[in-house]
């Protein structure tokens, strides 16, 4: 599982593992019944505090994306509740975050771009 998680965001780090993890079983690289690293495993990976990772994999199972077994560790239950977007907006999507990273704006400032045009559409 690849996470990464900037310290420089202003989106707190438990909530940055809780859209990466989201986007890795909605965009398929994570399956149903795949295992989570464990949340001391997960925490030493990314040098953050147990407690925000279980913070994460908490609101992970309150989304239904993910499920705890106890000792048997956090799995993916899927995301039956939340579908895939569809692949053209996949490709475009991987085309905007393209030219954002590329225009030197962070995730937030990308982020905020998408909002703006959602709520100002061009021609209005």
């Amino acid at each position: 599982m690849i996470l990464e998680v900037d310290p420089a965001s202003a989106v707190p780090p438990y909530e940055q593992v809780r859209q990466g993890v989201t986007a890795l079983v909605l965009g398929g690289a994570l399956k149903p019944g795949a295992r989570l690293p464990s949340i001391r495993q997960l925490a030493d990976d990314l040098r953050l505090a147990g407690g925000t990772v279980a913070r994460a994999y908490r609101e992970l199972e309150a989304d239904g994306i993910v499920t705890t077994r106890g000792r048997h560790g956090t799995v993916v239950a899927g995301a039956q509740e939340h579908a895939a977007p569809p692949p053209e907006l996949l490709t475009a999507a991987r085309r905007y975050a393209h030219q954002a990273a590329g225009a030197g704006a962070s995730l937030d400032d990308a982020l905020a771009a998408v909002r703006i045009a959602f709520a100002a559409p061009a021609g209005r």
